[in-house]
């Protein structure tokens, strides 16, 4: 069963400086479920089949002047057929004035009321995008979570493996530490997935031998990140000389977090490699596919070699022999 989250409304407020014009309650108590909002022009000429009570409610300058226009009389019963679905919030935008109606109907369901500044469209933009996160779907895995070249690297594996040390000494090499041990990972959109740490561990980094370090304060402001999006997974996992490696990328892996696919590349770990430098590779590659440029695929159309070659295809490449993505002598 999938778990639904909120967020309250005093959070809301401070994030898009609304004024308040009446709370019937504490704003820190009302909890907002819904990352959707509506403007209820329908609403307000009666039509209510298909109104969602759950999403906050917006009125720009075409639902107030809708409602200007209308008899005395009939602008009440509107207002107040619509304030007694009892929307977790009304707001004004484009500093509006406030009609006395539905100041008073606010007040009789308790509903609150607030007004901005900004124009009707670009507030609602904004407040979807702050809302499908805080809203978003999430998980937590074991992990550390860095930028490296501006791509979301997850580093994946078992503990003791090296991934804290790793980051260190990318951190080392100006890129910026986002999560250790725990990252919470939101599904912002059908597409993307954003990382971040939990608040109480932010910016801490656990280091067997040393202990607890704080990278901010060792490394200062431009070491750490708040949040990212995943662009990619690394599992670092300790070298076995039975198992045969990628080595040429031809084959794109994946793996699924929260129904989304993500690239994954595997770098076994043992003595004398760099793996900093390996992941600093790795990100910029990730990015050139992205950008449609395949190192390997190239490699392999200048060798006259298709994808789709039958497995006893060999070629000599320096000595060496080349057989569905591997070296032999």
């Amino acid at each position: 069963m999938t778990k639904s989250f909120t967020v309250s409304l005093q959070e809301i407020i401070q994030e898009t400086v609304l004024e308040t014009i009446y709370m019937p309650a504490k704003p820190d108590e009302i909890l907002i479920s819904s990352g959707d909002l509506n403007r209820p022009g329908l609403q307000f000429s009666g039509y209510f089949d298909y109104f969602d009570s759950a999403r906050i409610q917006m009125l720009g300058k075409s639902e107030v002047g809708f409602l200007e226009d209308l008899e005395p009389k009939m602008r009440r019963t509107r207002i107040d057929e619509f304030v007694s679905h009892r929307p977790p919030a009304v707001i004004l935008c484009r500093d509006l004035e406030v009609l006395p109606e539905l100041l008073e109907c606010c007040q009789k369901f308790n509903v609150p009321l607030l007004r901005s500044p900004e124009p009707t469209s670009s507030f609602m933009a904004s407040l979807i995008a702050y809302l499908n996160v805080q809203l978003a779907p999430r998980i937590t895995r074991h992990g550390v979570f860095v930028e490296v070249y501006g791509e979301g690297i997850l580093l994946i594996g078992d503990s003791g493996v090296g991934k804290s040390e790793t980051a260190i000494e990318l951190i080392k090499r100006g890129h910026r530490l986002i999560a250790d041990d725990a990252v919470e990972i939101r599904k912002v959109s059908s597409k993307t997935l954003v990382g971040s740490a939990p608040a109480n561990i932010r910016h801490f980094i656990e280091l067997r031998g040393i202990g607890i370090v704080n990278a901010r304060r060792i490394f200062g402001m431009g070491s750490v990140k708040i949040t990212e999006k995943i662009d990619m997974a690394i599992q670092l996992e300790q070298w076995v000389d039975s198992k045969v490696y990628d080595r040429m990328g031809l084959d794109n892996e994946f793996t699924e977090i929260l129904n989304i696919r993500v690239p994954l590349v595997t770098i076994p770990v043992k003595p004398g490699r760099n793996l900093a430098i390996i992941i600093e590779v790795a990100a910029m590659n990730n990015r050139q596919k992205k950008m449609g440029y395949n190192a390997a695929q190239e490699l392999m159309n200048n060798l006259g070699i298709v994808d789709d070659s039958p497995a006893s295809t060999k070629v000599q490449i320096s000595g060496l022999g080349y057989r569905k993505g591997e070296y032999f002598e």
